[in-house]
C-alpha cells in the first residue's frame, strides 16, 4: 500500500503533490451531448482558432480542453469516438492505483510483464496470447507503461487488475462515459491496421475527447484517486519520454506537462494536463486519425496545443451560449 513507501519515495510524492496541488473539487460526471454549450468569448475565439487548424488536416481531428480551475472549455468533435491507442494506459494505471488504495494490490509487489506468444500460421485468436515475462515491481511497470509506453508492462498491469473488464468498471464507477477498452495491448498491436482510420470510425478501445478530459479532470481533482495515488500517476506522466513533437512542442519551454501519447497506424494522440503560468490546470485531449503520416499529424497536435495554451492564458470572461464545432 502507499504507507509502505521508502522515505525517498515519500519525498517524491510530496514534491509531486506540490507540483500538481490537489483541490477539494470532484470531477463532474460526463453528460450526454448537450444541444448547447456554455462558452465565454475567450473560449469561442480559442475554439475558432483550433477549428481552423483542425480544418487543415486530412482526416478526423478531435479536441477537448477544459480549464479545471477557472472554468471554460473548447470542443471539436468532442463526442466522436477516436482510437485511444496508448492513451488508454492512463485508465489502466489509474485502475491499478485505485486497487492499491483499496488494499487489494501493492506498488512494491512483484509482477510479470506479459509477452506476446506467436500464433500458428493461419490461426488468429480473438485475444492475442501472452505469457509471463520478466518480473518487476508494480511501480516499475507503471513507470514503463506511462513514460516509455511499454505494451508488455501495461499488459502486466491489466492482468494484475483482473483484465480489461476491471478497467472499464473503474471508468463507469468514476462517471466516465464514452471511453472503454476492448483489447489488451498485445491484441491492439497485433490487429493494428486492420481498420483504416481514414475510411472508418473504429469504436474499439476508443474515447471521445470529452470523455478523456473527464478522466483527466477526475484524476486531477480527486474524483478518481486519493491524493497519494494521484501524485504517483501525475508525477509519472510528467516524465513521459514519447511524443516530444506533439503537445510538448506547442508549449513554451519549461511549462509543466503531465501527459500520455498514443500511436497506431494512421492515428496520433496526446492527452494530458498543462500547468498554466498562474497555477491553473488545463486538461487537453487531442486525437488525429487519417491518411497523413505521424510527423504531419504530430504537427497538427503541436499547433492546436499552442493555440489552446495561448487562448487559455487569461481567465474566462462572460459566457454566452453556443454550439460545439463538429467536423464530420
Amino acid at each position: 500500500m502507499f504507507g509502505q513507501f521508502s522515505a525517498r519515495k515519500l519525498r517524491i510524492l510530496v514534491a509531486a503533490m506540490a507540483t500538481f496541488p490537489a483541490l477539494a473539487v470532484t470531477s463532474p460526471a460526463v453528460q450526454s451531448r448537450p444541444p448547447l454549450a456554455l462558452q465565454s468569448p475567450r473560449d469561442l475565439a480559442t475554439q475558432q482558432r483550433v477549428a481552423s487548424i483542425a480544418a487543415t488536416a486530412r482526416g478526423r481531428v478531435g479536441v477537448a480542453a477544459m480549464d479545471l480551475d477557472g472554468g471554460g472549455q473548447v470542443l471539436i468533435n468532442g463526442d466522436m469516438p477516436f482510437p485511444m491507442a496508448s492513451t488508454a494506459k492512463v485508465a489502466v494505471a489509474a485502475t491499478f492505483l485505485q486497487m492499491v488504495e483499496q488494499g487489494r494490490l501493492r506498488l512494491d509487489q512483484p509482477l510479470p510483464m506479459m509477452m506476446p506468444v506467436p500464433e500458428a500460421a493461419g490461426r488468429r485468436n480473438l485475444v492475442a496470447m501472452v505469457r509471463p515475462g520478466p518480473v518487476f515491481s508494480a511501480q516499475t511497470l507503471i513507470e514503463k507503461s506511462i513514460t516509455r509506453s511499454d505494451n508488455h508492462a501495461t499488459d502486466g498491469l491489466i492482468a494484475a487488475v483482473g483484465g480489461i473488464g476491471a478497467v472499464n468498471r473503474f471508468l463507469v464507477q468514476t462517471g466516465i462515459s464514452g471511453q472503454h477498452l476492448d483489447h489488451t495491448m498485445a491484441t491492439l498491436v497485433r490487429d493494428d491496421g486492420r481498420i483504416n482510420p481514414a475510411r472508418a470510425i473504429d469504436t474499439g478501445t476508443s474515447s471521445t475527447p470529452r470523455a478523456m478530459i473527464a478522466l483527466l479532470s477526475a484524476i486531477d481533482r480527486g474524483g478518481a484517486l486519493s491524493p497519494q495515488a494521484r501524485a504517483v500517476l501525475l508525477d509519472t506522466m510528467t516524465r513521459t519520454s514519447t511524443g516530444r513533437n506533439r503537445i510538448r512542442a506547442g508549449l513554451p519551454e519549461g511549462v509543466l506537462l503531465a501527459h500520455k501519447t498514443g500511436t497506431l497506424a494512421g492515428v496520433t494522440d496526446d492527452v494530458g494536463i498543462v500547468r498554466m503560468p498562474d497555477g491553473r490546470h488545463l486538461a487537453i485531449a487531442i486525437f488525429v486519425a487519417g491518411p497523413e503520416n505521424h510527423t504531419a499529424q504530430a504537427a497538427i497536435i503541436a499547433r492546436i496545443a499552442s493555440a489552446l495554451y495561448q487562448g487559455f492564458q487569461t481567465p474566462a470572461d462572460t459566457p454566452t451560449f453556443t454550439g460545439e464545432v463538429s467536423r464530420r
